[in-house]
C-alpha cells in the first residue's frame, strides 16, 4: 500500500484537506498524542463512518514476529508483511529506528546476507511508515534511518513520500531523517527538490574504485571521488554535514593505503566518516577488526582531518546484522515445513 491510496481513500470518504492531514498525523504519530478533540466534532460523517476499515487495513500493514533485545540497548524487530514476508526495522539507543525500505536488495553487497537473497520486491511507502508507527508502540521515535534492508534509490518514489509524511505530519525534524544510500545519480536530482530534504548517507566502504565494485557488484559505476564531490554538494546546500559509511573489513579496507586515501577524500570536507566494525555473517568470510584496532584507526583519521565516529553495529551479540533475522526465521520455517508426500 502506498501513501498516495490512503489519501484517495480519505478523499472520498469526503476528507478534506485538514481531515486528511489529521488522520495520517493520528496514525504516524500515535492516536493517544494527536487527539486533541473529540472526531464528532471535527470529521464528516461519511468519514468517521469509513475510519475503522481503514485503520485495520492500516494496522495490518506489518506485525511484529519477534523482538531480539541486545545488551547495547537496542531491539531488533522481525516484522512480518501481509503477503507473508519478512523485513526487519532496529530500534537505537537515543530514540533512532532504522527501516527497510525492500524486501532483498539488488546491489549484492559481497558482505551483507540481505544482498545474498537479491530483491524480492518494493516496499510499499505505507509499509515503511507502518514499521515507525509499530515501532513507536514500544518507545518514542525521533530519528529514522533508511538504512535496512534494502536500496533506498531502487525504491525512490515510495522512500520519498514516507519521508515526506514522517517529515510534515511524523514529527521527526528533517536533519534526523537519514537517506542512506550506495550512491545513484537519482538521488542528487530528486532529493534536493521535495519538500522534505533528509539528510544524506553515502556507503562509501572504500576509496578504491576497483575495490567498490568487487565489495558493491551492482552499485553505480560512480568513482569514490564522484561520490564525494556529489555528496559534498548536497551537503551544504541543506546544511546538514553529509555521512559517509564504512564497514570495516579485517584486511580488506582498513589498510594504510586506504587510511591515506580517506584523508585525501574526506580532509576538509562538510562530513562525518562513521566506521562501523562489520557484524559477522555466518558462511561469509569477511571478519571485522578488533575494537582497538578499529579505535586506533579512528583516532588516525581525527588526527589528520578527518571526523570520523567509531559506531557499534547494533545487535553484535544478538548477530542482528541486515537480513540475519529474517534468513534465520526463513530457516527455521523451512525446517519445520514437512516435506512432500512422494
Amino acid at each position: 500500500m502506498q501513501i498516495a491510496q490512503i489519501r484517495e481513500r480519505l478523499r472520498q470518504a469526503g476528507a478534506a484537506p485538514i481531515h486528511e492531514r489529521h488522520v495520517l498525523r493520528q496514525w504516524v504519530q500515535g492516536a493517544a498524542q494527536t487527539r486533541k478533540r473529540n472526531p464528532e466534532d471535527f470529521l464528516p460523517r461519511s468519514l468517521r463512518e469509513a475510519l475503522p476499515a481503514l485503520q485495520a487495513d492500516l494496522a495490518a500493514l506489518a506485525a511484529l514476529r519477534s523482538v531480539h533485545p541486545s545488551e547495547d540497548g537496542s531491539e531488533r524487530l522481525l516484522l512480518g508483511l501481509r503477503d507473508g514476508q519478512t523485513i526487519e526495522s532496529v530500534l537505537l539507543p537515543r530514540e533512532g529506528l532504522c527501516v527497510s525500505t525492500q524486501v532483498g536488495c539488488a546491489v549484492g553487497c559481497v558482505f551483507c546476507m540481505t544482498g545474498r537473497t537479491g530483491l524480492i520486491r518494493q516496499i510499499g511507502s505505507a509499509e515503511i511508515v507502518a514499521q515507525v508507527v509499530l515501532a513507536r508502540q514500544r518507545r518514542p521515535v525521533r530519528k529514522v534511518v533508511f538504512m535496512g534492508m534494502g536500496e533506498p534509490a531502487h525504491n525512490l518514489d515510495a522512500v520519498l513520500e514516507a519521508i515526506e509524511l514522517l517529515g510534515t505530519g511524523g514529527a521527526i525534524g528533517h536533519k534526523n531523517l537519514v537517506f542512506s544510500t550506495v550512491g545513484d545519480p537519482r538521488v542528487f536530482e530528486r532529493l534536493p527538490r521535495g519538500p522534505v530534504k533528509p539528510a544524506l548517507a553515502l556507503s562509501l566502504h572504500t576509496t578504491d574504485a576497483a575495490l567498490r565494485e568487487q565489495l558493491l557488484p551492482r552499485a553505480p559505476r560512480m568513482a569514490p571521488q564522484e561520490l564525494v564531490a556529489l555528496g559534498e554538494d548536497y551537503a551544504r546546500r541543506t546544511g546538514y554535514p553529509i555521512q559517509y559509511q564504512w564497514t570495516l573489513l579485517d584486511g580488506i579496507n582498513d589498510s594504510p593505503a586506504e587510511l591515506d586515501g580517506i584523508v585525501r577524500l574526506l580532509r576538509g570536507r562538510y562530513a562525518v566518516l562513521n566506521l562501523i566494525p562489520y557484524n559477522a555473517v555466518d558462511d561469509l568470510p569477511f571478519r571485522r577488526p578488533s575494537w582497538e584496532r578499529a579505535r586506533a584507526i579512528a583516532r588516525d583519521l581525527h588526527g589528520r582531518g578527518v571526523l570520523t565516529k567509531l559506531r557499534q553495529s547494533a545487535g553484535q551479540d544478538v548477530e542482528g546484522g541486515c537480513g540475519q533475522l529474517r534468513a534465520r526465521a526463513a530457516r527455521l520455517k523451512a525446517a519445520a515445513t514437512p516435506p512432500p508426500r512422494s
